[in-house]
């Protein structure tokens, strides 16, 4: 697995300070939770096909749809 300069910056850029990840190959999602419990309640896929989920205003979570295919390299 190659990370690139990039992606380290963004997620170092991230307002939170721990992160739960899982990642399902079968599916090909990549789950990335901010809080645990997530208790997101309202959900928004935006036009990178991502899908970020908000508790009020709050990002607590990103759920990556065809995550293998988003390699940043």
């Amino acid at each position: 697995m190659v990370v690139s300069r990039e992606l380290i910056g963004q997620v170092l850029a991230l307002p939170v300070r721990q992160m739960w990840t899982e990642y399902d190959a079968e599916a090909d999602v990549l789950y990335i939770s901010f809080r645990k419990p997530q208790q997101a309640n309202d959900s928004i896929m935006e036009d990178d096909g991502n899908i970020y989920h908000y508790h009020d205003e709050e990002l607590v979570g990103i759920t990556v749809l065809n995550a293998s295919q988003k390699n940043p390299a």
